[in-house]
C-alpha cells in the first residue's frame, strides 16, 4: 500500500519495521506524507487551561494532579464561566485558535455539567474551536457537549494495553475506548494521544498507536506527550528518553495517521529548538501556546514565536470559521516580530 494511504488495519510487524527504519529514511517518508495533506509550514496553535485543579481520585502515575500523591499542589474549584471565557480572550488575541479545557476529574458530576457547558458556549461564541477534557463521559454527557457546541473532547489512552496497568490501576483500558466510543457517536471530534518516557518499551510505543490507527476513524488530534517528571509522582526518577526516539514517534504516527493533526505537547520546555524543529520537520503540526498547560510549565509565547519565525513556519488560520480578522492579526503580530528582527539585525551589523 502506497505512502499516505488511511487505513485501519495496521500490524505489530509493519510498524516495528517503520521504528526501525534508518532516521533519515523515516523523517523523509513521514514528510512526504505530511505535505500530501497538510501545508508543511503551517502549525495549529491552541492554548490549555486548567478549569478545575487537583484532587483526583485516579491514580495516573505521571500526574501532579492525582490525590494519591502528594506533588505540592494546590487544589481548586471549578473556575467561574466568566473567568474561562476571559482566559479564552486572551488566548484568542495571542493567536490561539483552539482553546482547550481539563479538569482534574474521574468524570464530570451532574452539579458541574450546566457549568462546563455554559463555558463550551462561552467560548465557541468567540469564534475559536473548543476542546475539553473531563474524564470518562457517559452518552448523555457526550451528546450534552455536543449540542454545546464541543469540537474536540480529550482522552488520551496514554499507552500500549500491555503496559496501561504499570500506570493506571484506577480505571481501564476499554473504560478509555469506551469514552472514545461514546464521543464519536455523539459527532464530536477525538483528541487522543499518549506519553513517552513512562518506562515503556518501542513494542509499547507501536500498540499505543495501533489502537488509535486502527479505530473505526482516525483521532482528528494526536497528542505526544515527552513525560514531565514531577516530584512527588511514582515517575519522577524516570530516565529520560533520546530525543531521536521522540522524533520516531511522531514520525511513525504521522505515516499511520496522515490526516490527523500531530500535536508536539507537553514536555516542549525540556526540548531545544534543534528538537523541535525536527518535530515539526517529522510531521508535528499542532503546539500549545502559553507559558502553563494544566498544572506544567511550557515554552514562552515570546520564544515559540521566534521558533516559528525561524523556522518559516507560521499559525494556521481558522478556515472553517472564515475567521478572517482573527487571522489577519495573527499575521500582523509575525509581520511586526519580523521587523523587530530586522532591526536587530541591523543594529548589529
Amino acid at each position: 500500500m502506497s505512502l499516505g494511504t488511511i487505513r485501519h488495519d495496521w500490524a505489530l510487524p509493519e510498524v516495528m519495521k517503520l521504528f526501525q527504519l534508518p532516521f533519515n529514511d523515516l523523517i523523509f517518508k513521514a514528510q512526504t506524507v505530511h505535505r500530501q495533506y497538510f501545508n508543511s509550514n503551517e502549525v495549529q496553535v491552541s492554548t490549555l487551561l486548567s478549569i478545575k485543579t487537583g484532587a483526583c481520585p485516579e491514580d495516573c502515575k505521571y500526574c501532579s494532579q492525582s490525590g494519591h500523591y502528594n506533588t505540592g499542589l494546590d487544589k481548586e474549584k471549578l473556575l467561574e464561566v466568566q473567568k474561562v471565557i476571559e482566559k479564552a480572550k486572551a488566548a484568542k488575541a495571542i493567536g490561539s485558535t483552539r482553546f482547550c479545557m481539563g479538569a482534574a476529574w474521574k468524570h464530570p458530576t451532574a452539579k458541574d455539567m450546566p457549568y462546563v457547558l455554559e463555558m463550551v458556549k462561552g467560548v465557541k461564541a468567540l469564534g475559536m474551536e473548543t476542546c475539553m477534557t473531563l474524564g470518562k463521559l457517559s452518552p448523555d454527557q457526550a451528546y450534552a457537549l455536543a449540542d454545546a457546541g464541543l469540537d474536540y473532547y480529550n482522552h488520551n489512552l496514554d499507552t500500549s494495553p500491555e503496559f496501561y496497568t504499570h500506570i493506571i490501576t484506577t480505571h481501564t483500558y476499554s473504560d478509555r475506548l469506551q469514552t472514545l466510543a461514546h464521543v464519536r457517536e455523539a459527532g464530536m471530534k477525538i483528541c487522543a494521544g499518549g506519553i513517552l518516557g513512562m518506562g515503556e518499551s518501542v513494542k509499547d510505543r507501536a500498540n499505543l498507536l495501533i489502537q488509535l490507527a486502527n479505530l473505526a476513524e482516525h483521532p482528528e488530534s494526536i497528542p505526544i506527550n515527552n513525560l514531565v517528571k514531577v516530584k512527588g509522582t511514582p515517575l519522577e526518577n524516570e530516565p529520560d528518553i533520546d530525543p531521536f526516539d521522540f522524533i520516531r514517534m511522531l514520525a511513525v504516527a504521522r505515516i499511520m495517521m496522515p490526516k490527523s493533526y500531530v500535536r508536539l505537547s507537553a514536555g516542549r520546555q525540556q526540548m531545544n529548538e534543534q528538537t523541535q524543529a525536527l518535530a515539526f520537520l517529522a510531521g508535528a503540526n499542532s503546539i500549545f501556546y502559553g507559558d502553563k498547560l494544566l498544572t506544567t510549565a511550557n515554552p514562552q509565547i515570546e520564544k515559540d514565536q521566534a521558533l516559528l519565525i525561524k523556522l518559516g513556519i507560521r499559525p494556521e488560520p481558522r478556515q472553517d470559521y472564515g475567521d478572517e480578522v482573527h487571522q489577519a492579526a495573527i499575521e500582523q503580530a509575525i509581520i511586526e516580530q519580523d521587523q523587530t528582527s530586522m532591526f536587530n539585525d541591523s543594529t548589529n551589523a
